[in-house]
């Protein structure tokens, strides 16, 4: 995982969540074994992390993102970021070099026993480093894929990642792509980008890839604007991948609101509980309670499908389960002119299904099919190199615009030459107003003679 790839405080900027950590939040650790855990922060609570120690909460609450941290007695201590070092090369080579069971004299339980005398892991590797017969004989490269072996076995450290849609992304990727229903990072700023997702814009999404989507697009809306959802449940959903994201409730409050299928129908009518009590009185404070959330629930899903009929929503986000046509056409009547519509599916056939039953309709204008490929690189001074392994792929994308069809619309140009023509019969009317007829002439010079 890439702790710095994107800009570094660009959610915080734009005021979706806060530059330090805060309790109750949940937090990504990236161990030494680049292992990477998740886990929520409670105040006054302690942290264990098994053979990589357990610290204090509180050790972690109020302070910034991205910084690495060694535990100590319960306690953690910030390291400074390790700098990017030029490796020089030189003439020794590893085909002489026999790791044997002799080469460490260092055995397990003497390691062990230094573990348990407090001695810090640095100066443990430091130890085994001295004592081991062919290390001198190794390259610089190998030395220093010796000391990361070392340090991801015997180091108490860990790093707290940023929160960035990159980072949660990449976690969430790594861990069950099914889940996100194969939704790389790569892919997820794509679907963003041909949405053109900006802030104080309106938009629609179909979020089965469990709120991936819902966060990327709440990330870029920066607490303005409108996002409406629609899914399967009558609560609003939980998207799982929102919880990393840590949005102020406010910024989510604000902007995020939600519809299942059915309340999404013009023709469905809900059926809503009673507003007041059956006797016309409050028999208990309780029962004033659940009767005032009822009104504030029902206000909220009536002015939500109204919101939703009134129309004119800059864009329609999807990456469902379902069949996306039946989608499409359900939903992009509340299009307005010029919106971007993206839909994403693991599988290409879904697509070019999809893509041939756009192009006969003359309200979905250029709707294209691409497949998200992406190939992640090595950059070490004097090791750059692709990875050797990829994924095998982020799924495929269609990308279509919505248009008016409305058979007395004239496209732009035409617009230009009318009133192009417009203005050349007015210039043509005055002049013929301003300038004598010639039988008018005439007749002047007549009645001039006959006098």
């Amino acid at each position: 995982m890439d702790l710095g790839e994107g800009p570094s405080h660009q959610a915080a900027i734009n005021g979706t969540r806060d530059e330090i950590i805060q309790a109750g939040n949940t937090v990504l650790l990236k161990l030494p074994s680049s292992e990477i855990r998740t886990l929520k922060l409670e105040k006054d609570s302690t942290v264990s992390l098994g053979k990589f120690g357990s610290f204090y909460a509180n050790e972690l609450i109020g302070q910034p993102y991205g910084l690495t941290y060694d535990i100590t007695d319960k306690t953690l201590k910030v390291i400074p970021p390790r700098t990017m070092q030029e490796v020089e090369d030189t003439d020794a080579t590893n085909e002489l070099i026999n790791d044997g069971q002799f080469v460490q004299p260092l055995t397990s339980e003497e390691i062990e026993a230094l573990k348990k005398s407090g001695l810090h892991a640095s100066e443990i590797i430091k130890k085994q480093i001295e004592q081991h017969a062919n290390y001198s004989m190794k390259t610089e490269y190998s030395k220093e894929k010796y000391k990361k072996r070392k340090e991801a076995k015997y180091s108490k450290s860990f790093t707290v990642i940023e929160p960035t849609l990159f980072n949660v992304c990449d976690y969430w990727f790594n861990k069950d792509q099914n889940r996100l229903r194969d939704i790389r990072p790569d892919t997820l700023s794509q679907m963003l980008n041909l949405a053109n997702i900006k802030p104080g814009g309106r938009y629609l999404a179909v979020d089965d890839a469990s709120g991936v989507v819902v966060s990327g697009i709440l990330e870029r809306l920066g607490g303005t604007g409108q996002l409406l959802t629609i899914c399967d449940v009558d609560s609003p959903p939980a998207y799982p991948v929102m919880t990393h994201m840590n949005f102020k409730k406010e910024v989510v409050s604000s902007t995020l609101s939600s519809l299942n299928w059915a309340t999404a129908d013009e023709d469905y009518t809900p059926i809503l509980p009673p507003s007041e009590p059956t006797d016309g009185k409050f028999n208990s404070d309780g029962q004033r309670s659940r009767i005032t959330k009822r009104k504030v629930t029902t206000s909220a899903l009536m002015q939500t499908r109204e919101e939703l009929f009134a129309g004119e929503f800059d864009g329609l986000i999807v990456a469902s389960q379902y069949e996306p046509f039946s989608i499409l056409e359900k939903l992009s009547p509340y299009l307005t002119g010029s919106a971007s519509i993206v839909v994403h599916s693991p599988h290409v056939q879904i697509l070019a299904d999809l893509q041939s039953k756009l192009r006969d309709l003359p309200q979905f204008l250029g709707s294209a099919v691409t497949e998200v490929w992406l190939r992640r690189y090595q950059v070490l001074p004097g090791r750059t190199h692709p990875m050797m392994n990829t994924s095998g792929s982020g799924g495929y994308i269609l990308h279509a615009i919505k248009v008016y069809d409305d058979p007395a619309a004239n496209p732009v140009t035409a617009h230009r030459h009318k009133a192009k023509k417009a203005r050349l019969e007015d210039e043509s009317a005055e002049h013929i107003i301003s300038t004598p007829d010639a039988e008018d002439d005439s007749d002047r010079m007549n009645e001039t003679m006959n006098a």
